[in-house]
């Protein structure tokens, strides 16, 4: 079989499964125990004609695949890999670059170039920023509390990229107490410990409370890195910035904000407010995978200090080429040096929408947002946690009952909307009591999408709730 005819079969495919999404259940038809009897057999003996292969992937693997593509996908922060991203990546994993570094590969180098500058202007960013083009967050976290741990000790007088730790002075890490996940985890593979930290008392919403970061603040002798947060994974909220990076600051503290999708409101006329003072900070991390809508894996590690992103992830070798003026080594700001040409499915989504398209994608989905709590809102015994000024909507049922049976109501709702499958969405524990998310950020999910999703949800409500439960 020909290179042409086997890529033909994969699209045909690929377009399928796309083209089908409507018809599908908003949940996996396998488990994982399925899952892997699909796929398991004995260790192949012999080869496989490619057709043969591709067919019994598809047919092993699509059962076990979620609809995280669909209009009514609501469980995580998660973008809708849209066909034009799609598009870019088939050709980035055809055209088979190692994005390493700019003389293998001249157009992979090129094109991050050129997506920097248009993701500074989007975001509302200085224009001298450096951006590795990543994983995702948690990398993008990763590499900018990189370079914050390198520049803070160099100030203090230590190399910790030659010499490590060891020796070095201590660093104090400032967070709020609702800050995500990730952002631990990216202490820990630092050094800095996830548990080693100041966590800072947060609000109703998980913001940083600014008259106790000013106590933290001022107690603050020698390196520190402040972290703070663009869109709190629940309910959306954004730190107060102006105030909180001016205090910061006054100590020389490093700033960095983990915006995986929050710093996405930048982009947007009508959400810039919620973010203000945003671009005082020295780095920041986010996804291309959330709103832009780019495929995984798609992330930007973003740093005001371009000297101290280079000197946390250079690796270099006699065998490695050498960047002269005006040329950019991709391999300068990331943590990997093999790793797929992520910067063709930026280019290209960006190429495809525009400022204005990008700007109507957020708007669109904090609208719908917004939209869907009102109505939910107004089913007796529902309650909506959270301040709706993004994409984040967190719902509570059985609001009226003692909390242990709105707990038990809550979890039973989430579990027949996922098992019904005409939406999906899943459940968190917020201020200590059972919610469900949905999370708002698929290009595709219009009004009437919202509305299909809110009475799947309510029906599920219904069914879980009878009429005449008692408190």
């Amino acid at each position: 079989m020909g290179t042409n005819e086997l890529f033909s079969i994969a699209a045909h495919h690929a377009a399928r499964f796309r083209d089908a999404a409507s018809n599908r259940p908003h949940r996996p038809l396998h488990d994982y125990a399925d899952a892997v009897e699909a796929f398991s057999a004995p260790l192949p003996e012999q080869s496989s004609p490619m057709e043969d292969v591709l067919d019994k992937l598809v047919t092993a693997a699509e059962p076990g695949l979620h609809l995280m593509t669909g209009s009514r996908f609501f469980g995580w922060v998660i973008g809708g890999s849209h066909p034009m991203g799609v598009a870019a990546d088939f050709l980035a994993s055809a055209w088979g670059q190692n994005a390493g570094n700019h003389l293998v590969s001249p157009s992979a180098a090129a094109v991050e170039a050129v997506a920097t500058r248009w993701l500074l202007q989007l975001l509302g960013l200085p224009s001298s920023c450096s951006i590795g083009f990543v994983t995702g967050a948690t990398v993008a976290n990763f590499t900018c509390l990189a370079a914050a741990r390198g520049a803070i000790l160099m100030q203090a007088g230590w190399d910790v990229d030659a010499k490590g730790l060891f020796g070095a002075s201590p660093i104090t890490v400032l967070i709020g107490d609702d800050a995500h996940t990730t952002v631990f985890s990216a202490l820990q593979f630092l050094g800095l410990g996830h548990d080693r930290v100041v966590r800072i008392q947060t609000d109703d919403q998980g913001r940083i409370v600014p008259a106790a970061f000013g106590r933290a603040i001022a107690d603050v002798s020698g390196p520190c890195i402040a972290i703070l947060q663009a869109g709190q994974i629940n309910t959306g909220a954004f730190d107060d910035f102006g105030s909180l990076i001016a205090s910061a600051k006054s100590k020389g503290a490093w700033v960095h904000v983990d915006g995986a999708f929050g710093l996405w409101a930048q982009a947007s006329a009508r959400r810039r407010y919620l973010a203000s003072g945003v671009d005082q900070a020295d780095s920041w991390a986010t996804d291309g995978h959330k709103w832009l809508q780019t495929p995984y894996d798609c992330g930007y590690a973003i740093v005001r200090d371009e000297l101290a992103h280079r000197r946390a992830m250079t690796i270099s070798a006699s065998y490695l080429p050498l960047a002269t003026e005006g040329e950019r080594d991709p391999s300068h700001y990331v943590p990997e040096l093999s790793r797929r040409a992520r910067g063709f499915a930026t280019w290209a989504m960006i190429r495809h929408l525009g400022r204005s398209g990008i700007e109507a994608m957020v708007d669109g989905a904090c609208d719908v947002a917004a939209g869907m709590a009102q109505a939910l809102a107004k089913e007796a015994g529902v309650a909506i946690e959270n301040d709706v000024l993004l994409n984040q909507v967190i719902v509570r049922f059985g609001a009226d009952l003692v909390q242990e049976r709105g707990d038990e109501l809550t979890r039973r709702t989430i579990g027949t909307l996922q098992r019904e499958g005409a939406a999906f969405a899943g459940g968190a524990v917020w201020r200590g009591r059972q919610v469900m998310r949905l999370s708002v950020i698929n290009y595709q999910t219009n009004a009437g999408e919202a509305a299909t999703a809110v009475d799947a949800i309510l029906r599920a409500y219904r069914a879980e709730r009878p009429d005449n439960v008692s408190p």
